[in-house]
């Protein structure tokens, strides 16, 4: 099988399914149409297909001609709550909701590796599980949901590629260990005592107390994380008061806390708590810290890590294959590797001509739609490299 050329001859099957789906996004956990789009073309190709598993995810089984392990290949569905800005001719139809983050290229791409290696099941040794998940913008997500619903059953390696627009366009980027941090949500409640802003010596002022806290938990990582050490904690945003003279007596912050092993995880939150109640209790406040921890930190295993570069360097030449550096962001794809080998790849999509690439998450997203052919290109080599090995 030459797979850049099986890929060159779906590409406009992939770019039709992408537009359309970029068309018609649905939100976390509301992935239904998205689902019966999905299951009909695989069902055409002739897999065992599976719908309503972990939620609206959808599987399909490429049973090979002679017995081997299950090589798995995961994309994500679901789309986010931002308004489509695009002036193009495949902007979101449905109002307040986009493809902002390229899970509908995952989609499509995943679509296109399956009808490749589809014809060719006879020849495999050994099986294919499609994975085509839900819900994974959101906490808890959808990799839970489908792995508590057997979704891994024996299978024996699984892989996942997300479309970056960050880096450009052309080249394939992972790494050995953590690529992707723990992400975890902190919400402060402080509750001082609220009145007139021309007496605040009668008030507990929650604003001043808040601000405080603000600075304070900067020092978390600058003083107490080792250096070496990546982590990131951000207050996202502080919600108070309701007048110009007004001393509120409630202060809330909303933040997020990024880190890549367990042991700075629990650092960093220990020190929010002491620091919240600490600075509270020096202005007579009291507060409420709720710490909720996120999806876990995506960990390449080593020897799948290797053999993407070993496929990698066979597709695309050894200066397109780069190795990146930790990411802040976070991917349910975590609960996957926490189970079983595998790893978790990047490929540059910056748009052609885009200038200064938009980020994922922003309403001018849009991706260079040929990344999606290096995307099913590297699913295929390494399915194909995985099950050669394990049948020698």
């Amino acid at each position: 099988m030459n797979i850049e050329q099986s890929v060159e001859q779906i590409y406009p099957d992939m770019v039709s399914w992408r537009r359309h789906l970029h068309r018609h996004p649905e939100l976390s956990y509301q992935e239904k149409e998205t689902s019966r789009f999905v299951a009909e073309r695989l069902t055409s190709l002739g897999l065992e297909v599976e719908r309503n598993v972990g939620g609206y995810g959808v599987t399909a089984l490429l049973r090979g001609g002679r017995p081997g392990p299950t090589v798995a290949l995961r994309a994500d569905m679901d789309a986010l709550p931002i308004q489509d800005e695009k002036k193009v001719e495949y902007a979101s139809k449905v109002a307040g909701v986009m493809h902002a983050c390229g899970h509908d290229a995952h989609t499509a791409q995943l679509l296109g590796a399956a009808a490749v290696l589809a014809p060719f099941k006879r020849d495999l040794s050994g099986n294919v599980r499609f994975i085509f998940q839900p819900a994974e913008e959101i906490s808890p997500g959808g990799a839970s949901a489908m792995i508590a619903d057997g979704v891994l059953k024996d299978v024996d390696v699984i892989y996942g590629v997300h479309l970056w627009s960050p880096f450009p366009s052309g080249s394939v980027y992972s790494a050995e260990g953590p690529i992707m941090a723990n992400a975890d949500e902190m919400r402060i409640e402080i509750t001082g005592k609220g009145g007139h802003g021309g007496l605040p010596h009668e008030t507990v002022d929650s604003v001043v107390v808040g601000s405080h806290l603000v600075v304070n938990l900067q020092t978390i990582v600058s003083r107490n994380v080792n250096p070496t050490i990546p982590a990131v904690l951000s207050i996202g945003s502080i919600h108070a008061g309701s007048g110009f003279n007004v001393i509120a007596d409630q202060c809330i912050l909303n933040g997020t806390v990024r880190t890549f092993d367990s042991g700075t995880r629990d650092q960093i939150r220990n020190r929010i708590s002491e620091i919240a109640e600490q600075t509270c209790a020096m202005h007579g406040a009291a507060f409420k810290l709720e710490y909720k921890e996120g999806y876990p930190a995506v960990v390449n295993h080593v020897s799948e890590a290797q053999r993407f570069v070993r496929i990698g360097r066979q597709l695309y030449g050894e200066d397109r294959v780069r190795s990146c550096a930790p990411i802040m962001a976070s991917e349910d794809f975590s609960y996957y590797l926490q189970k079983i080998p595998g790893c978790f790849i990047f490929v540059g999509a910056q748009a052609p001509g885009s200038g200064t690439p938009i980020p994922h998450h922003h309403p001018l997203f849009d991706i260079d739609e040929n990344a999606m052919k290096q995307a099913a290109c590297l699913l295929i080599g390494l399915t194909l490299d995985y099950l050669n090995e394990r049948s020698l």
